[in-house]
């Protein structure tokens, strides 16, 4: 029976054909595992992208019935006289113990017209010829809430914060340029949002996970 050999006893093309030999099972072991892998990753994606696509399906049906339930309900509201008169959409259904809400959210967006770019001119020179020179600070800040986001436009609730300086001052840059941003802006109806709360021990309400924003 032969003994193998040491490497220290190895010619150099016994450790050569070793090291390639070594090589070569290393790369299969490299390829059985890259294939086991990927198998099991396909099988997740596989798994979960059907389970994902079933529940979306599902949602969007169950928003469809919730639209449809909650019309009658605003209806039958209207028609009971329950819902107000300055109602715009939006309203709450609750039952009876009180543990269970579902409400009805009239989502909008903004949108400003062309007047609010002359309301932007017209308050930003102001603050760079009045406000700049007594109070920087003020200026910037002031500044910022004319700040336009990525699709640009203004953003209401920095524009609100303008709204609470507006007794400040009384130049006619200033009081003209607030009355057009108020003028520019309206709500346009994207769609009507729901909630399904459930109240907790503390009497505070939860609201269940169900994004109907993109369907």
């Amino acid at each position: 029976m032969s003994q193998e050999k040491s490497p220290a006893e190895m010619t150099t093309a016994e450790l050569e054909q070793l090291l390639a030999s070594k090589r070569k099972k290393e790369q299969k072991e490299k390829e059985r595992l890259k294939e086991k892998y990927e198998a099991e990753r396909e099988h997740t994606i596989e798994y979960l992208f059907t389970n994902a696509k079933d529940l979306h399906l599902a949602l969007a049906r169950f928003k469809k019935e919730a639209e449809a339930h909650m019309q009658e309900q605003a209806k039958a509201l209207q028609d009971y006289g329950a819902l107000r008169s300055n109602s715009k959409g939006g309203f709450s259904i609750i039952t009876k113990d009180g543990n269970y809400k579902i409400k009805r959210r009239r989502d909008t967006t903004p949108t400003w017209d062309e007047r609010s770019t002359k309301a932007s001119e017209l308050i930003k020179d102001f603050l760079g010829d009045t406000v700049k020179k007594k109070d920087k600070e003020l200026y910037e800040i002031l500044l910022s809430f004319l700040a336009k986001n990525d699709a640009g436009d203004l953003e209401y609730a920095r524009v609100m914060n303008l709204f609470q300086h507006q007794d400040k001052f009384n130049d006619p840059r200033w009081i003209e340029g607030l009355g057009l941003i108020k003028e520019s802006y309206s709500t346009h109806l994207k769609a009507f949002g729901y909630e399904f709360q459930e109240k907790q021990p503390d009497g505070s309400y939860k609201t269940l996970s169900l994004n109907f924003s993109s369907l």
